[in-house]
């Protein structure tokens, strides 16, 4: 077994421990390997080894290598994954991400909704959103305040090819996983609310390779793993 196949066991056997920890079924979390800056085999060998969702972080990384990444899927037989783009997003940017991916976790204000719809709707596909939350107060970090979330979700409703499905947040880096439990907690409070007015909204995007488990426990349905699956990054 290649070290990828048998790191993506070990991190699936903790997923499936810290949700039934929390009365959960493992099967509710879905993995996301992160590829940025991570070799092109090394994500195919994920994929091979049943991984079924990769997330890129820059658009013009993503889009440079989709091809080879066709190819190897078509070479080995595999079927190719879902694609999520989890990096912040300039509006006039919203063109490359449309029909290159099929989920978009960073939607954080109306204008770069109101692009996606344009483009979505000039393609005639459509896209599933998660609403990014700044749950931390990082100036530097994208991310609607708590109390905004309800106007940029009542802005919703006017883009019809956008499926918002859900929250994502990004905490604060903190040394101890416990230390960001509290964000989670609060992503999680946000969702269980304002899910009665649009019951579409049930993913709860959170937790990285140094905290999913604490994000799983607080109901994290997808989690983000990068050097936890991968190994360690080449330097930038």
């Amino acid at each position: 077994m290649n070290p990828v196949a048998q790191r993506l066991g070990e991190l699936r056997e903790r997923v499936h421990a810290a949700a039934q920890r929390a009365g959960r079924k493992a099967d509710a979390v879905r993995l996301l390997g992160v590829a940025k800056r991570i070799a092109d085999d090394a994500i195919v060998e994920s994929v091979a080894a049943g991984l079924g969702d990769v997330a890129e972080n820059y658009v013009q990384e993503a889009v440079g290598r989709r091809a080879h990444f066709e190819q190897a899927f078509a070479e080995h037989a595999l079927d190719p994954p879902e694609w999520h783009f989890i990096g912040r997003l300039q509006s006039n940017k919203a063109k490359s991400v449309v029909g290159a991916f099929t989920w978009l976790h960073t939607l954080d204000r109306a204008s770069l909704g109101t692009a996606l719809e344009k483009h979505c709707a000039a393609q005639d596909v459509r896209l599933r959103v998660l609403v990014q939350v700044n749950t931390s107060g990082e100036a530097q970090k994208g991310g609607v305040a708590p109390d905004a979330l309800e106007p940029l979700l009542a802005e919703s409703e006017a883009w019809p090819h956008l499926d918002v499905a859900g929250l994502m947040t990004l905490p604060a880096p903190a040394p101890d996983p416990e230390d960001v439990r509290p964000a989670f907690a609060q992503l999680r409070e946000l969702r269980d609310h304002w899910q009665a007015t649009l019951p579409s909204l049930r993913e709860l995007s959170m937790g990285m390779s140094g905290d999913f488990v604490v994000a799983v426990e607080e109901g994290a349905t997808l989690v983000r793993l990068g050097t936890a699956l991968y190994g360690a990054r080449p330097p930038a």
